[in-house]
């Protein structure tokens, strides 16, 4: 039940809605369509056209299959139903109008615009804003007609209490520097480090404090590149010297 574990859930949740919602939009789903009941009036110097993506029927097709298995009256079902909840929010929270312009010879002088997904490398970069300040939680008992329940609350009262966008967690994260097989990870040894970082992929953080090596490695490129008309590129190729840096 840690920060990582609520990332997966989060991101894996989304991905369910954000495939199924694109799917619908372009017609290879017979039981669903575009969304017609979110356009409002339309703006100045645009009206609604196009086919805006049912984010709706995504996230309810993901919460009937994420949460399949999330029943229990347990902790890590609550934490479970909560992050698969936050990575379908994320994608309704980051929906925007595309638009598209029509007219001779490009003038734009109509433009039609309808709802539609974001990249899903932007919807990842959200999500791991929202790992980065997950909140931690702690488990709480109370008893109720179908037996005890678990539930969750802030471990920290003078911090923000998590909103349904946030990611929650209630147990440490496991030392992800040294090889476990039993938490999956392969430890940072001989990973490629950037020695002039200082953020997690600088040879610092990222070697958890052990070192780095430095060898060097003579790659071919291309280079000295020249058009000819008309019409191809002609490069020659040159082989230049890089310092790649590992962990010890």
């Amino acid at each position: 039940a840690t920060r990582e574990s609520a990332f997966v859930h989060a991101i894996a949740s989304a991905g369910v809605a954000f495939a199924v919602t694109r799917s619908c939009a372009e017609g290879a789903v017979n039981i669903c369509g575009c969304d017609t009941r979110h356009k409002g009036s339309p703006g100045e110097g645009w009206k609604w056209g196009g086919c805006s993506e049912d984010v709706e029927f995504g996230s309810s097709v993901s919460r009937e299959f994420a949460d399949a298995r999330e029943n229990r009256p347990d902790a890590r079902s609550a934490m479970n139903r909560h992050n698969n909840e936050a990575g379908r929010t994320s994608i309704i929270e980051l929906m925007h109008l595309k638009c598209k312009c029509h007219g001779l010879s490009g003038s734009c002088e109509v433009k039609t615009c309808w709802w539609s997904q974001p990249d899903f490398r932007v919807i990842g970069d959200y999500l791991k804003d929202k790992y980065d300040s997950a909140s931690e939680m702690v488990v709480e008992k109370h008893r109720e007609s179908r037996g005890w329940v678990e539930t969750l609350r802030p471990k920290y009262n003078f911090f923000k209490a998590p909103t349904e966008k946030d990611l929650v967690y209630y147990e440490n994260s496991p030392n992800f520097c040294e090889p476990n097989p039993e938490t999956g990870s392969f430890g940072t040894r001989d990973r490629i480090c950037n020695v002039t970082s200082h953020g997690i992929d600088g040879c610092d953080l990222l070697c958890c404090g052990r070192g780095h090596n430095t060898r060097t490695e003579k790659r071919k490129e291309k280079c000295h590149c020249i058009f000819h008309w008309c019409c191809y590129v002609r490069c020659q190729e040159c082989i230049r010297v890089y310092d790649v840096h590992t962990c010890k």
